[in-house]
Formats: structure tokens, C-alpha cells, sequence
């Protein structure tokens, strides 16, 4: 198994948030932050699973529009582990996208992964309306606004609703494991967790 999942304690969870790590990096900067928001969700019950990329093998989207002719919510190209991500997406209730920052955007897997997978979600519309997305970043010093957006701009696009924190989801760091010593960046994550949850209650009492 290549998925990595975060203990919900006993009994299944109602709701499933799954978390993706755009990191070449397994146990990176960008995958502590998002433990640390899968470690908020599943003290509120919520369920989770983290899906590393660097683990798979997502290959760049080939344009031959064939999931606009079958409509079946799946990519064409099954000859890597792209429909799998979708299956993870279309089963929960929540996304959480996570990549560093290189050169001011997404790493290239995350990249690959959201156009993939958005091409297959505008051939099939609402595959995803009214799940909660959030997206984090870990940034050594510019261009994580743009690679945030980057990534909410997937969620933007597919009726999707946005939970945020009380700064952009961003945490300073360039060596493994200097985001924990950036201070806002964790508390920033940690609330976004907590507002995560939250979004989800809402939206499924």
C-alpha cells in the first residue's frame, strides 16, 4: 500500500477528508503541514487519508479530450495511477491539496495531478460540486500566494467551497523541518484544520 492514512480512532468516520503532498519530498515541509491539518480533522471525528505523490506515477495530461466522449469520470490514460486519485477525490467530503513553492507555483506532480484531473471533472460536471477544498504551501520566500491560488483556483472551478485559516495557508521553510519553527505558519494550519471540520459539519448535519 502506498497510501498513508492518519488514524480515526474506532468505528468508520461519516465523513473522509484525503490530502495529497505535491512534494518530491515524502516527509518534507509540505507533509508536516499537512499532518498537522489532518491531525486537527481527525480530532473532530473527520476521517483522513494522505495520498504521497512522490509515490506515484502521474504522468503529464496527453490532451486527447477522450474523457469528454466517455464521460465515465475517469482518465483515458490508465496505464498510471491517475484514476486512483480520482476514486480517493470523488469518495470524500474533503480535499486538502498540498505542494511547495518552486519558482512561484505548484511542483510539477501537483500540477499534473490538478490538470488531470480538472479535465476529467469539467467532462463530467459535478463530480465534485459541494465537497470542501482547502490548499497549503511551504515557501522558502516568494511566490506562495500565487501557488495557493494555483491550486484554489481547481476548487474554484468545480463548485467546490474554500476553507481557509486566518492568514494565507503558508508556512516559511527550506530545510526539512524548518516550518515548525515558523510559528504563524503551524498556528495558521492547525485553525484550518479546526475550520475545515467546521465547514463539513455544516455542511452534512
Amino acid at each position: 500500500m502506498l497510501m498513508e492514512s492518519v488514524p480515526t480512532g474506532e468505528g468508520k468516520p461519516a465523513m473522509k477528508v484525503v490530502a495529497f503532498n505535491g512534494s518530491p519530498r515524502k516527509d518534507g515541509n509540505t507533509t508536516i503541514l499537512l499532518r498537522c491539518v489532518l491531525e486537527r480533522l481527525d480530532g473532530e471525528g473527520i476521517g483522513t487519508e494522505l495520498i504521497q505523490l512522490s509515490e506515484k506515477r502521474i504522468e503529464d495530461c496527453r490532451s486527447c479530450y477522450r474523457c469528454f466522449e466517455n464521460q465515465d469520470r475517469e482518465c483515458s490514460n490508465k496505464e498510471d495511477d491517475l484514476n486512483e486519485c480520482i476514486a480517493k477525490m470523488v469518495e470524500a467530503e474533503g480535499i486538502l491539496l498540498g505542494s511547495p513553492t518552486y519558482f512561484a507555483n505548484v511542483a510539477p506532480r501537483m500540477k499534473a495531478l490538478i490538470d488531470r484531473v480538472g479535465l476529467v471533472a469539467f467532462a463530467n460536471p459535478g463530480m465534485f460540486r459541494h465537497k470542501v477544498g482547502a490548499s497549503l504551501t511551504a515557501a522558502n520566500r516568494l511566490g506562495a500566494c500565487h501557488t495557493l491560488d494555483a491550486m484554489n483556483r481547481f476548487f474554484y472551478c468545480f463548485e467546490m467551497f474554500l476553507a481557509g485559516s486566518n492568514y494565507p495557508n503558508m508556512a516559511l521553510g527550506l530545510e526539512k523541518g524548518d516550518v515548525e519553527k515558523d510559528e504563524v505558519g503551524m498556528e495558521t494550519m492547525r485553525l484550518l484544520g479546526v475550520n475545515m471540520a467546521l465547514l463539513l459539519k455544516k455542511l452534512h448535519s
